[in-house]
Formats: C-alpha cells, sequence, structure tokens
C-alpha cells in the first residue's frame, strides 16, 4: 500500500535522474548496463507508486552493499534447470533478484500466451524489490498475475515469538478497465522490514502490535527493533495481529503458504536457512519465488474481465462509509493516486538517505550528477 513520506526534511529528486544514477552506481560495481537498468526500473517504480519502503531507499543497503560484501552477484546467471510447456524450474545463482524475477514473469506470460496459464519457481535468488511489478507485467499483457517470494527470517509464527518466516508477500494484479488495475502487493505479515527502515530514517516510533518480543510483549522503538530482528530477540507479527483473537492465525497461514510454495517446488532455502549469517559471517540469502500468469482469454474475453473487475472495484468504493472516512479505496488505487501527485515531483529523499545517496556518489565518482541536497 502506497504511503506518504515520513518526516519534515525532505528532497524531491526527478525520477529519470534518480533512475539513471541507481543504474550507473549499479555498472560501477560490476552489473552488466542491460541489467543496471532492470533493478533501477524496478527501483524507481516502487517510489513511482508511493511505496518509499523498497525503492531508493533500499538501494545502498540491499543491493549496491551487498554485491561489495560479495553474498550476491552483480553478473546474473539464469540457469533453466527444469522446463515443461507451462511450467519452469530456474536456478539464479545469488544474482541480482530484479533481473531473476522479470525474466521469470516473461517467461509466464509466454506460456501463458500459448498454453493459458504459465509458472515458474525460482531458487537461489535474491531481494526483487516490490512484488507488484512483476503482477503488473502480467496485468500490462492482459492476463492475471500472480508472485511471491520467502525472505529472511522476521515473523513469529501464531503463539510464538521467535522469528522463522520471512514477510513472505502474495501478490496478486488483476487488470480492469479503470485507469489502473487491481494489484495487492502486501507482506503477509502485519508490517515489513522496508517500513520500520522508513520510520527508522525519519525517527519515528512505531505503533503498538506491529512487533513482538521474546516475553510476548510489543515494542514500538524502531531503530532497536531493526537490531533486535537481526539478533533474533524480537519478531513482526503476522498479518491479523499478535495472537489469534484479531485473526492473527490467518496471516500466518498465508505466510508458510508462500513460503512452502517458495521453497518446495524448486528444492530452495527456507525459514532458518535464510538468515544471510553463517558462524557470524554475511552469506548469500538464497531467496525463492514463485511467478504465475493466466491468460484471461482463456476462460473469457479479455473486455468482459476487465469490466466486471472494474464495477466491482467502483460498486465497493462507492458503499457506505463509516463515519468519518473521507473515501473507501480498493487495490491499486493509492499507488496510481501517488503516481499522480508525484510525476511532476519526483522521489522524497529524507537526511539520512540523501547521505546514502552522496556516499554512493563519492565513492564511484558520479560528478555528473548535481543532486539538490
Amino acid at each position: 500500500m502506497a504511503t506518504k513520506p515520513i518526516g519534515e526534511d525532505v528532497v524531491w529528486v526527478p525520477f529519470d535522474i534518480m533512475e539513471r544514477f541507481m543504474a550507473d552506481a549499479l555498472q560501477g560495481i560490476g552489473v552488466p548496463e542491460a541489467d543496471a537498468k532492470v533493478c533501477a526500473e524496478v527501483l524507481i517504480t516502487s517510489d513511482k507508486r508511493g511505496i518509499d519502503s523498497h525503492g531508493v531507499a533500499r538501494f545502498k543497503t540491499i543491493y549496491y552493499d551487498r554485491i561489495k560484501d560479495k553474498i550476491q552477484q552483480p553478473v546474473t546467471r539464469f540457469e533453466v534447470v527444469r522446463e515443461g510447456p507451462t511450467t519452469a524450474v530456474i536456478d539464479g545463482h545469488d544474482g541480482m533478484g530484479h533481473v531473476i524475477a522479470q525474466r521469470a514473469m516473461r517467461m509466464c506470460i509466454e506460456k501463458a500466451g500459448k498454453f493459458g496459464l504459465g509458472m515458474v519457481a525460482v531458487r537461489n535468488s535474491t531481494h526483487y524489490g516490490i512484488a507488484g511489478y512483476y503482477a503488473l507485467m502480467a496485468c500490462e499483457a492482459g492476463m492475471i498475475g500472480l508472485t511471491g517470494t520467502n525472505a529472511r527470517p522476521s515473523v513469529a509464527p501464531t503463539f510464538g515469538v521467535e522469528n522463522m518466516l520471512g514477510t513472505n508477500p502474495l501478490t496478486f494484479g488483476l487488470p480492469t478497465d479503470e485507469e489502473f488495475p487491481f494489484v495487492l502487493d502486501c507482506a503477509t505479515s502485519i508490517t515489513q522490514r522496508g517500513k520500520i527502515e522508513v520510520y527508522a530514517r525519519a525517527g519515528k516510533t512505531m505503533p503498538q502490535g506491529w512487533v513482538i518480543d521474546a516475553q510476548g510483549g510489543t515494542k514500538t522503538d524502531s531503530r532497536a527493533v531493526l537490531q533486535e530482528l537481526i539478533k533474533g530477540t524480537a519478531a513482526l507479527a503476522p498479518l491479523g495481529g499478535i495472537g489469534e483473537d484479531t485473526g492473527g492465525y490467518k496471516g500466518y497461514g498465508y505466510c508458510a503458504v508462500v513460503e512452502i510454495l517458495s521453497a518446495a517446488l524448486q528444492g530452495g532455502s527456507f525459514l532458518k536457512m535464510l538468515l544471510g549469517f553463517e558462524n557470524g559471517k554475511k552469506t548469500p540469502y538464497h531467496l525463492g519465488h514463485f511467478f504465475m500468469a493466466v491468460n484471461i482469454e482463456a476462460f473469457c474475453p479479455l473486455a468482459e474481465f476487465k469490466k466486471t473487475a472494474g464495477d466491482i472495484c467502483r460498486q465497493l468504493r462507492a458503499s457506505q462509509k463509516m463515519p468519518g472516512a473521507e473515501r473507501i479505496y480498493t487495490a491499486g488505487e493509492k499507488e496510481h493516486l501517488a503516481w499522480l501527485e508525484r510525476k511532476g515531483k519526483g522521489v522524497p529523499v529524507n537526511a539520512e538517505l540523501q547521505k546514502e545517496v552522496k556516499a554512493v556518489q563519492m565513492e564511484l565518482g558520479l560528478k555528473q550528477y548535481k543532486f539538490p541536497f
């Protein structure tokens, strides 16, 4: 779900400038030009859609630094391990997750175009940015898109306090006859690490109930929680919250579904195997993903599907609102509105993120970029 920038020290940088900067920086540490452009496009798409937790904010720490630490490969080797008419298993060999994921979804779309359905499972990959990017690929092809990925452990199972599961998004993209598709792109935890990073950069405390400690209590210090998640002394709550009273078992169940589909189909790593540390040293994450494309024309005319999907969304938004509420939204609408608001402004970059960008710029000597900070 799109979010507004947190903090008052935001400087806006045009999208095209920041996208080129990220691509040039990735090339500067060994990522081939075409692949670097794919990664930068996925990241900037997140910021365009108002998802500040997964765009430029993660460029240095999740991708740039991991390549430099040699736990992620700058040159991606996309190996087809097994393939059938509608399916494939891919080994990404710890390359760039965005590149692996884009190619995997393209395979799904091609297979769905021929046979109605396409599904690809991936092992040994890395963080692939916003899952919604790949669901949108299917929507743009007039198809239904679905994707999920596991991640380093940070979520506790219901009635547990140990971080066992990743935030594991289960993401759907459905084309409509509106200006924007229906895209449900969210973690199966009550929040995700990237959102906490946004709070930490802004020096803000988190709401009660997002994070559980070893005693079953809740924690709100965002900066402390980021460290405690790594140490394993705190964990995120699943969707629905702590315990069963508000449906936490549902989020836990969906989170586990994504974990299984991200590992069992492709013989991949799972749960504590994804910690990224071994004997105190950083190691590759070996993440798993899955992708699916469904050719709507195999079921009904595309225009008919879009009209029905659009009617459902419009009727939901037009339904009776609770007192004090301004409006009802449908999935993908806030992201569309964020783009309309931001397209003339660019990426919001706060003080801490400005330091990260300048550090990369100085390290690589990218003097051609004149940032307004």
